[in-house]
């Protein structure tokens, strides 16, 4: 037994792990993880064969044997860890669907934990996408145990690398088919990878497949999701290769900037899958057809119909990029609606456009926020609230440095409102702006703040300082300082109680820390120059004397060897007479003791200098003067200036004056410029100010002009009803006159006494005749006027009303026979004649 031992162990090892024996199978296993940890490096000849034949380890994942199987399953692990690179790319193609198929299921837990590191180990060493692939076939499987098995390598995949490195859009959509499986153990491991995606991803995991499950699951993962929100952002585990290279690098080379983009990167990573999980919807095809023609109708109706038809469509978590231009156009002037019900389903369309575009909609800002914080005067809450969510959307999308301008030119705005409610967006925007503002924007910012500390409202003054303590919580107490050295004590307090209690996103600046590194090398330069004199004095002996006083004591070989300033200065050893009595000058204002040493002997021209009171002041006036006092302060601050000295005469002296009169001109014509701008760009404010004023006047005008149209319509249909009515009366006029004369003459018709054709005449003659026709003489009394009734007096027989009418008609005459002393019948004719008369009036005064 021994010797066939020795002759498995001799054999190579292709063929110990394809032997039929188990145990031979399994002693190779075991030697070929020993001998992988014994190699030197990646390159290491035993890996050549394993590299070149990978199905050797399809069948040492997928052996019959269960001891066997294990030995194989750590030895593939251990070929992983020390294989690098090639190992996991030329065997995982073979190997992920065996491990998913009799490596997770197994029921041994050191078989099970070997296959799950195994899977870990190929995302570390190349990248997650070939691996999901394979693990998502196997939620397809028809045995159960495998699916389970499956999604609890999911699970362990995002716990340990997150979803940064492994994209869960694939794994959310397979959700829901694994949540309606018949197994109860596969729904909960589902349930488990659904919670460990929740601690990444929060509410953005939604969309994609909650309502695809059942309401009895969604309460059910609720209560789930419950006890994740309360515990912090999650961390990646387990870092990649590259990552664990990387982070070496910078154990070796240690950098500030590490920490802070190691803390950052979650928060960055939650935000960005919110938007990036969702598939981009087409906003544009789904818009309601009569959209344009809705919007420019005059009834609010049927505009703000417009706009929910294009908040339903836009209402989606990713907006597909088009050609909105036409739409925005449309919004902005759905902001100067008269009607509060438009203006507010408008900037509810902008806020979810804004959400969904993201940073595409940073080139619509422009047109859509202007109106919208001019909008702002509305005091009614519902619409104030619904402007401010569409700005915050706004600034979220874009960022607060492209809106700062807008922001700031409103803050000036003549309306109370407007300025309270930019000044409250501002404060929302400082507080969640991620990057810091930069020191021309926290100028500008802080000197607009600090105007609204005097301002005569208590709220604005306390908005004003509620700025300047938030934008102090972002930049820190020292940047800050300068702005609030010119404050009273009690708005100092009150701006640190602001500063305390502000929370904000944004971190402060280290891109100052920077400059230490980039004035190292100029001070290892230094040295380099060979001066051996105190720093304090270095700046200037550099600039004023080392050019020509340190020459003839130096040796001349070093200093060929250093530069080829040595013949440029040798052959102008005649001006250098002339240089030195400033150089002399210079180095007896800065310094006390190694100048005077060093240049004594050599000065016995300096007298002669001296002597000229004249020239002296020249040269000392604008070449030793000024440099004397400036650059000492500059050599201090800024290290650039060290290298130049080299060998400057007085005309480069000359010429450098010039050129920094020169940039200091240039300075000034830039500050003009900018001034320029700003007023130009404030008249532009003012001048799109007065333009929206005037569409807004314009506006009113057209819906006056349609409110007097609609009256007029109103007032021509009372006319033609009046008319009608005139007519109808006239109707009825004729139709009482053809009764009249009927009565009249059936009373004709009839018998008449002697008595009855009495006419007596109440004139004032009081004359009585007697007519040949009395019927024809009781017509013309009916037919006659009122004015002609007057104008005859009482009559013998009349009728006064339909009553005497109906008598007639009856066949009553008594009236008609005697006439009484009282004068009743004359009575009734008088009422008849004014009812008549009234009913003309009437009729005249509808005409």
């Amino acid at each position: 037994m021994a010797e066939e031992e020795e002759d498995f162990s001799s054999l190579p090892f292709p063929d110990r792990f394809a032997h039929k024996n188990w145990k031979v199978r399994k002693g190779g296993y075991e030697d070929a993880a020993k001998a992988f940890e014994r190699t030197a490096d990646e390159s290491d000849p035993i890996f050549k064969e394993f590299v070149l034949g990978p199905g050797l380890w399809k069948g040492a994942v997928l052996d019959s044997n269960v001891a066997a199987q294990q030995e194989g399953i750590n030895a593939l692990c251990v070929f992983l860890k020390y294989g690098g690179l090639q190992a996991c790319t030329r065997s995982r193609s073979v190997t992920i669907t065996p491990l998913v198929e009799k490596g997770l299921p197994s029921a041994k837990a050191t078989t099970k934990q070997s296959s799950l590191e195994a899977i870990l180990l190929y995302v570390e060493l190349d990248k997650a996408e070939p691996i999901l692939d394979d693990l998502l076939q196997g939620l397809s499987n028809k045995q159960p145990k495998i699916v389970a098995s499956t999604l609890a390598s999911l699970t362990a995949l995002y716990h340990a690398y997150g979803v940064k490195i492994i994209e869960p859009k694939p794994v959310l959509k397979a959700l829901p088919k694994v949540f309606g499986h018949a197994d109860k153990n596969v729904r909960a491991e589902a349930s488990n990878l659904a919670v460990e995606l929740y601690r990444w991803l929060r509410e953005a995991m939604k969309p994609l497949f909650w309502e695809e499950l059942k309401p009895v699951q969604q309460q059910d993962l609720d209560k789930l999701f419950e006890g994740v929100k309360s515990q912090p952002s999650p961390k990646q585990e387990r870092l990649l290769r590259t990552q664990q290279a990387a982070a070496e690098q910078a154990a070796a080379t240690p950098d500030e900037g590490g920490v802070g983009e190691e803390e950052e990167t979650p928060e960055e990573e939650i935000e960005v899958k919110a938007f990036d999980l969702a598939e981009p919807v087409d906003v544009l095809s789904k818009m309601p057809a009569d959209f344009h023609e809705n919007m420019a109708s005059t009834k609010w109706k049927e505009r703000k119909e417009a706009l929910d038809g294009l908040y339903q469509a836009a209402n989606t978590s990713r907006i597909k990029d088009g050609h909105f231009d036409e739409v925005f156009g449309v919004l902005a002037k759905s902001m100067k609606d008269a009607n509060v019900a438009v203006v507010t389903v408008g900037a509810n369309c902008v806020n979810v456009l804004a959400k969904g575009l993201q940073r595409s909609f940073a080139k619509y800002r422009s047109k859509i926020m202007p109106p919208i914080l001019e909008r702002l005067k509305e005091k009614k809450q519902s619409i104030a609230e619904a402007l401010s969510e569409a700005l915050d959307a706004i600034v979220a999308s874009t960022s607060l440095c492209e809106c700062l301008d807008d922001i700031l030119e409103f803050l000036k705005h003549k309306n109370p409102q407007v300025k309270a409610e930019t000044l409250k967006l501002l404060i929302r925007s400082l507080k969640t702006t991620r990057e810091a503002p930069s020191k021309p924007e926290v100028k500008s910012i802080a000197d607009a703040a600090t105007k609204l500390l005097t301002e005569s409202t208590e709220t604005t003054r306390s908005g004003g300082a509620e700025v300047l303590g938030t934008l102090m919580k972002i930049m820190g107490e020292r940047a800050m300082a300068p702005y609030m050295d010119g404050l009273d004590d009690i708005r100092k307090t009150k701006i640190k109680e602001y500063h305390d209690a502000a929370q904000v996103k944004a971190k402060d600046k280290p891109k100052p820390a920077a400059a230490p590194p980039k004035a190292a090398p100029t001070t290892q330069k230094r040295p380099t120059t060979t001066k051996k004199p105190t720093p304090s004095l270095k700046p200037a002996i550099k600039r004023a004397s080392t050019p020509q006083s340190e020459k003839p004591p130096s040796s001349p070989a070093p200093k060929t060897a250093a530069g080829k300033s040595v013949p440029s200065k040798l052959g102008s050893l005649p001006k250098s007479s002339i240089a030195a009595p400033s150089a002399g000058l210079k180095k007896k204002l800065p310094g006390a003791g190694p100048p005077s040493t060093v240049q004594s002997p050599r000065r016995t021209i300096t007298p002669l200098s001296e002597d000229e009171s004249v020239p002296a002041p020249k040269l000392g006036r604008g070449l030793a003067g000024r440099p004397l006092g400036k650059p000492l302060p500059a050599a201090s601050a800024a290290s650039p200036p060290p290298p130049a000295p080299p060998g400057i005469s007085a005309a480069d002296r000359g010429e450098i004056d010039d050129l920094r009169a020169d940039k200091d001109r240039l300075l000034r014509t830039n500050d003009d410029l900018r001034t320029q701008n700003s007023k130009l760009t404030s008249q532009l404010h003012e001048l799109q100010n007065q333009n929206a004023q005037l569409i807004e006047d314009h506006t009113r005008d057209v819906l006056s002009i349609k409110a007097k149209e609609t009256q007029l319509v109103r007032a021509r249909s009372d006319a033609e009803a009046a008319e009608s009515m005139v007519q109808r009366l006239q109707r009825e006029n004729e139709r009482l006159k053809r009764e009249l004369s009927r009565t009249v003459r059936q009373s004709a018709d009839s018998p008449l006494s002697s008595e009855d054709q009495i006419y007596r005449d109440g004139s004032a003659n009081g004359a009585s005749t007697y007519p040949q026709n009395p019927g024809l003489e009781r017509s013309r009394s009916y037919m006659g006027s009122p004015s002609e009734e007057k104008e005859n007096g009482s009559l013998m027989d009349g009728f006064g009303g339909k009553k005497e009418r109906q008598g007639a008609g009856r066949g009553d005459g008594v009236s008609g026979q005697e006439v009484d002393e009282t004068g009743k019948p004359v009575e009734n004719w008088k009422r008849a004649a004014e009812v008549t008369s009234q009913l003309k009036a009437r009729i005249e005064q509808m005409k």
